[in-house]
Formats: structure tokens, C-alpha cells, sequence
């Protein structure tokens, strides 16, 4: 065939003679798993999406948006509230500084709101009409990608706006509220249905089987139910849970809280309600948590944050018992495997009001007694593909056993749609088979020259307790375009020609311009010295065994 970039070799070079007969290794071309594509809950092809970025113009930033929504239609969103584990995985930080993969997905999609693009759907109509229950996260992606797939969606939200716990549980100051609802709104105008204040109170009823007109549903409530906990408490105590304090805020009911709070746990949520607090006039905010700070399951970002705004941390202490104004703390230790005990010891410590933060609940009901539903440890029961025990009837984030964040809300409504669509055609989807996971020892970083992540610009401390304002700005154009160039396309070629230039027997030979999968051997000359896989930087060639 008729190579349109083949060279031709002049007589005499090293082509003039076949040497593959040599040869005991090939080498081949890979298309290796990059660790943050393995890392990312939303399951976005993120080193795909990094190389679009790289050209560093708007039709390259298009196209980097489009691969990301392609998994994940909010990327404004997920590049302010996601906790990067696609960065804590990326091989560039055994090097010098992981890629900010955040900062660039959220360059991406602010540029995606400012610029107005949108989400054409393309597919035929299928007939099929879905019914999500909940319009946070999970069921919002859900959705997005049910219609992409050519289904009539239907969203039922009992709240008075969309967005779940991204509305309700995540503070202004983390996720503006003109970015939410840009995004969202985009989602709706792809032709979903939104009904708010629509509590959905028998779920047989509106599926076909009940005689409703929806074939299957998705139900995907989210976790706004604050756990309780028994404390000791005087008649002028005033306690309250944080999931009800984060909602009252965001809904314009926000409670007086006094000057002197205390937030009892060590998640989150409990960071966000001490700097809530303090954004609400607390002179003082301090967390009381059983354990220390290595134990804490707020992530490190959270707690950083927190302590510059001022709140304070009380490790190794529980709440004996709460009121006149005042709390009364036990101190705690940590047995040798880590549970803390208590110590017998107690002191004072001055509080007008108590925010419990010990973990939420999501509300079960609109599947009590369906048949085949089962429960447990207060989630639902599902399958791989997210089906619960009744058939049609899927659930996926706050609702099922997982790590409850939004990308991973974000990741569910995704999976939960490609297998609705497939069970509504009669199907089961196969899971495509797993790559090689690209590993850092695969690569020869001396290719790649030094390069110190940038960071993200934040708001003075000083200026951040008198205001619900944004403390993390973006990145502007070129820090970002120099951000998605320190990727080091782990795993797969991205077309540097060193395979071309280093291949003594000119073995390498280019059909296209010089991109990724523009590179063939001509095993005919290839003697398999494994030179062009020593020199790829990136691991995308590997050197395999000659079939006899």
C-alpha cells in the first residue's frame, strides 16, 4: 500500500539489506493506562483531553473540552470541588511536581461558560423515557448522558433548585453559584425535564410496570440527612447539625450561631461549617475532633484552609456534655490500633452553640418496599452495573456503598446511564478490557526537562471571613497552557519522532505528520536492538517476544 509520508531510501543505506531475521524481541506500539485516567472516578480520558489543551488555541481548547464532557459534563464544577486524585496519581510527581490537572480542567471549563459552548445531541430518539430521582451530581450526569444516548429524561427533585450537595453541602466560597447553575443550565438545555419541589413518593407508580410512563428510573438522593449523636446537654444548649446549617445558609435562612463556635468532627463537611461560621461572624471556630490530624478524614487542602482562615483544632477530645454557654471536653488517647479511648480527664472549653458534623445519611424512602430492593449499613444494595434487586430500578452516589464525593457522584450517573441504555435495549454492557497501568520506571524522564507545577492564586486570608467570595482563582491562558504541557503522556505516544531519529536501520517509518499513531516498523529491517523503545520517553514502545 501506498505510504502518502513513506521516505524512500537511497541504494546502500542499512535499508538496502533485511535484517529482521535477527531479531528474538519486536518492538511494538503500546497504548498504555496513564495512572490519572486510572485515578479519576468520573473516568475522563485526562491525558487525551491534556494533549487537545497543549496546542494552546481556542479550537484546541474546544476540542479539550469535548473530550472531557464526553465523560463528565461539568468541568467549571469538578475543576473547583474535585480532591485531584487523578494528580495524586500522576507519575510527574515522582519527578518534580504532579501536572495541575485540576487547574486546567477548570481553565477549560470556565472558558466552555464564557465562550457559550454547548451539548449538541446527536443520537435518534429511542422512544424510552427515564425518570431520575435527584438532581445533584450523580443524577444531573446521569441525565446528560441518557439524552446524549438518545432517551427522553425526566429529573424529580424535592428541593427548590437543582444541584444537590453541590448547592446545599459546598459553601459559595468554594463553588460560586453562577458557575453551578451555568453548567446545570446547559444540561437542561439539551432538552432534560426539571421538576422541582416534586418529592417522588411511590416509584412503582411511575415506572411502565405500575402503569406510570417511565420504562426505567435512576435514583440518586443525595446524603442530607446529618447523623445525630447522644450528648449530655442543659436546657440552653442549642446544637444543631451542619448539613441543616450549610442549607439554611445557602437558602438565605441563616441561623445566628453566636460568637464562640464549636463543630464537633473531622470530615469535610466539618471544615466547611467551622469557616461557614466564621464567615457569619464567629470571633471563634474551633473543631473538636477524637483523633489527630493524620487519622482526620477531611482532606489536607480542607484543613489548610481552615486553620488560615483561623479556626482552631481541639485533637484527641470528645463533647461530655454541652451547655450555659459552655462545653465540657473529655481528652482522649489512641490505643495501639489507632481507636481513641478516653482518659477520665475533662475541661472547659466556651461555646454559644454546637455544630455536630458526624457524617450524613442519605433518605432511603422512595425505595421502601419495592420488591427486590434490599439495604445495607444504610445504603442500597446494587450490582456492578448499579441495578438494584428490582429490575429497571438503578441507584448510584450518596445512595450506595462508595466514597462520597462529587466526582465519584459524577462517575455513577455516567456508568449507571450506558447500562440503563443497554438494559433498555435488551443488552448487558461489557466493560472494554483494562490496558497495561503505565508505571513511572517506564519512562525516561531525562527527556523531560524540569518544570514546577504552578499554583492557583487564593484570597488573602485576611479577606476571606467577611465574605462568602471565591478563595481559589484559576489559572489565566498561559500558566495554563504551560500547565497541560508538563504532562508527560504517560503510556501512549505523542509523536516527539524519537523512535524515527534513533532506529539505526531506519526501521521506523512515518505515515502521517509525525502524531501519535503516525509511526509503523517495517519488520522487514527491524533487527530488534530495542534502541527506539530505550530512547521513546514515554513508554509507548515495548519490546515482545518473536512469535517462532
Amino acid at each position: 500500500m501506498e505510504r502518502p509520508f513513506a521516505i524512500t531510501l537511497t541504494p546502500g543505506s542499512s535499508r538496502a539489506n533485511h535484517t529482521g531475521a535477527w531479531r528474538t524481541e519486536r518492538p511494538v506500539y503500546v497504548q498504555n493506562l496513564p495512572p490519572c485516567n486510572d485515578a479519576c472516578p468520573a473516568g475522563e480520558n485526562v491525558q487525551q483531553w491534556l494533549y487537545h489543551a497543549e496546542e494552546g488555541d481556542q479550537e484546541a481548547y474546544q476540542s479539550a473540552w469535548r473530550q472531557i464532557v464526553a465523560d463528565n459534563p461539568f468541568p467549571a464544577i469538578m475543576g473547583r470541588v474535585c480532591y485531584r486524585p487523578c494528580e495524586t496519581a500522576c507519575n510527574r510527581g515522582q519527578l518534580d511536581e504532579a501536572v495541575g490537572i485540576n487547574s486546567v480542567e477548570r481553565f477549560l471549563g470556565d472558558e466552555a461558560i464564557n465562550r457559550g459552548w454547548n451539548l449538541p445531541v446527536a443520537a435518534a430518539p429511542t422512544g424510552k423515557r427515564v425518570l431520575v430521582v435527584g438532581a445533584g451530581p450523580s443524577g444531573l450526569s446521569a441525565a446528560y448522558h441518557l439524552t446524549r444516548l438518545g432517551h427522553s429524561v425526566t429529573i424529580k427533585d424535592a428541593g427548590a433548585e437543582p444541584g444537590g450537595m453541590m448547592r446545599y453541602g459546598i459553601p459559595r466560597y468554594r463553588l460560586p453559584r453562577d458557575i453551578l447553575d451555568a453548567e446545570i443550565g446547559r444540561v437542561l438545555d439539551m432538552g432534560v425535564t426539571l421538576e422541582l419541589n416534586a418529592t417522588v413518593t411511590d416509584l412503582l407508580a411511575e415506572l411502565t410496570e405500575g402503569g406510570g410512563t417511565f420504562d426505567a428510573a435512576f435514583v440518586a438522593v443525595g446524603a442530607h440527612i446529618g447523623k445525630r449523636a447522644y450528648i449530655p446537654a442543659g436546657d440552653s444548649a442549642r446544637i444543631m447539625d451542619a448539613v441543616s446549617l450549610l442549607h439554611r445558609v445557602e437558602d438565605g435562612s441563616a441561623p445566628m450561631l453566636g460568637r464562640r463556635v464549636a463543630v464537633y468532627g473531622g470530615g469535610n463537611t466539618a471544615m466547611d461549617a467551622a469557616r461557614t461560621a466564621r464567615r457569619l461572624g464567629a470571633a471563634q471556630a474551633v473543631v473538636v475532633y477524637r483523633r489527630t490530624r493524620d487519622r482526620m478524614p477531611a482532606h489536607d487542602i480542607e484543613v489548610e484552609e481552615a486553620l488560615e482562615e483561623g479556626v482552631t483544632m481541639r485533637w484527641l477530645s470528645t463533647v461530655a456534655h454541652a451547655g450555659d454557654g459552655k462545653l465540657v471536653i473529655e481528652k482522649m488517647r489512641l490505643d495501639e490500633t489507632g481507636f481513641p479511648r478516653p482518659t477520665g480527664e475533662f475541661e472547659e472549653l466556651a461555646a454559644d452553640c454546637l455544630v455536630l458534623a458526624l457524617g450524613q445519611d442519605a433518605d432511603l424512602a422512595v425505595l421502601d418496599g419495592v420488591p427486590g430492593v434490599t439495604f445495607s449499613g444504610g445504603t442500597v444494595d446494587v450490582g456492578a452495573d448499579l441495578m438494584t434487586g428490582h429490575q429497571g430500578i438503578f441507584a448510584g452516589g450518596d445512595m450506595v456503598p462508595a466514597e462520597r464525593t462529587v466526582t465519584v457522584a459524577i462517575g455513577h450517573g455516567k456508568k449507571a446511564a450506558r447500562n440503563i441504555d443497554a438494559w433498555l435495549r435488551g443488552a448487558r454492557r461489557e466493560p472494554a478490557p483494562r490496558p497495561a497501568l503505565a508505571g513511572y520506571g517506564e519512562l525516561n524522564t531525562w527527556y523531560y526537562a524540569d518544570a514546577p507545577a504552578t499554583v492557583r492564586p487564593r484570597l488573602a486570608a485576611a479577606r476571606r471571613t467577611g465574605t462568602f467570595d471565591e478563595v481559589t482563582g484559576g489559572l489565566d491562558e498561559s500558566t495554563a497552557l504551560f500547565e497541560a504541557r508538563r504532562c508527560m503522556s504517560c503510556g501512549n505516544c505523542f509523536g516527539c519522532d524519537n523512535c524515527y531519529g534513533a532506529c539505526p536501520d531506519n526501521a521506523v517509518i512515518k505515515t502521517g505528520p509525525g502524531g501519535p499513531g503516525d509511526y509503523e516498523i517495517d519488520y522487514d529491517y527491524c533487527k530488534g536492538c530495542g534502541i527506539c523503545a530505550a530512547e521513546c520517553p514515554c513508554g509507548a514502545i515495548a519490546m515482545v517476544p518473536e512469535e517462532p
